[in-house]
């Protein structure tokens, strides 16, 4: 059943975003395994002979700047990490430029910040590149711009699985393949001798996440945290992800095979649109909407949109347009969407029927706060 499941998956997985994290790309010491790269070089262009098409999220950019620069320490100072993540950035895709070309492939670089996705236009005009170039046959290899994405600013992705994960609900892509160091995701602690890689999974739960959660703080802990993030939010726009060991050098032709390798994650819901999936899945929200359970229940049972009268408190300082999280009075996170209204009028108007809006504000232009249409659930519809 498993067996047929994948098999069924990769036939229609047309287009693949492969993310392949730092440890499959480095050595030991940390420095770049340009071996390792060949492989992929290798497999990615014989993929794309055979008609599909591919997507490359690398990781490896500090780790070949090490290499290049000959350093025997991963540098802790923010200047020097992106120094390095600099002179790296050159050096990977020279690396991999130069293994495509023994295959007759070109590599192409692309380096983002989630600022760049923030923004409507800018996200647009990124998909239309990364497809113009997937319709020249070329393989678009993607990192986060780590010269100038730094914490501060607020514009970094965390993570380069959260970036895959953006790129995978950019391009609309059927299956996300996430290789790590791991085989996939296991039942209990890996360092467990009993330990089993979990096959498939259907759904987002308590008990999944408590596979990534240290049992004393209850934290997340390790890598699988941020990879189970990644696949919640493309199985909640409708696609498929695969987590498995990149250590396989032949994991990315098995999967397309069909072959039962990692742990598949299955969607959460329906395919969701190209507008929705940049609200619910790009934009980093400028603010935080919290409702009464009556809200909660029309916005995730109903298919409603949010009105004044279900809010009960507003943070953050967003204006209209702006996208927005809307938690439940619990503080979980039930949607994001855009708003139509400022944090400033959001707080004089919540708890407002919709008829009085203008009685507060001296004006009333939209009667709800955020319209259906610019509202994406943070999970799939019960």
């Amino acid at each position: 059943m498993t067996d047929l499941l994948r098999q069924e998956i990769a036939a229609t997985a047309d287009l693949i975003v492969v993310k392949v994290g730092t440890r499959v790309l480095t050595s030991p010491d940390g420095t770049l395994n340009r071996e390792r790269i060949a492989q992929f070089a290798e497999e990615m262009s014989r993929l794309l002979d055979s008609g599909r098409k591919m997507v490359m999220v690398s990781s490896g950019a500090v780790g070949a700047g090490m290499d290049r620069l000959k350093l025997k320490q991963r540098p802790t100072d923010l200047a020097q990490l992106q120094a390095v993540a600099a002179v790296g950035q050159a050096r990977l895709i020279e690396a991999y430029d130069q293994t495509l070309a023994v295959h007759g492939r070109h590599g192409a670089q692309v380096l983002l910040t989630a600022e760049d996705l923030d923004h409507r236009v800018r996200y647009l005009n990124i998909r239309n590149t990364l497809v113009s170039l997937l319709g020249f046959g070329v393989l678009p290899i993607i990192n986060e711009n780590d010269t100038v994405a730094v914490d501060e600013l607020m514009t970094t992705f965390g993570d380069n699985d959260r970036l895959a994960a953006r790129v995978t609900n950019l391009l609309r892509a059927p299956l996300l393949v996430i290789l790590s160091d791991v085989a996939g995701l296991y039942d209990r602690s890996p360092d467990d001798p009993d330990a089993k890689v979990i096959p498939v999974v259907q759904k987002f739960d308590d008990q999944l996440m408590s596979f990534v959660r240290d049992k004393k703080t209850g934290l997340s802990k390790g890598g699988m945290a941020s990879k189970l993030e990644a696949a919640r939010l493309v199985t909640t726009a409708g696609e498929n992800v695969i987590i498995a060991s990149g250590r396989d050098p032949q994991a990315i032709t098995k999967i397309v095979n069909g072959e039962t390798i990692g742990t598949l994650f299955l969607p959460q819901g329906k395919t969701v649109s190209p507008r929705k999936r940049w609200i619910g899945f790009s934009v980093e929200p400028r603010g935080r909407i919290t409702v009464d359970d009556g809200a909660k229940r029309a916005l995730e049972e109903s298919g409603r949109s949010l009105l004044a009268i279900g809010v009960i408190g507003v943070e953050g300082d967003f204006e209209k347009g702006d996208v927005v999280r809307i938690c439940g009075s619990d503080g979980g996170e039930i949607a994001r969407g855009l708003t139509n209204y400022s944090a400033s009028e959001v707080a004089r108007i919540r708890g407002t029927q919709s008829d009085k809006i203008s009685e507060v504000l001296g004006h009333r232009p939209y009667v709800e706060l955020i319209h259906r249409d610019n509202l994406t659930l943070s999970r799939a519809a019960k």
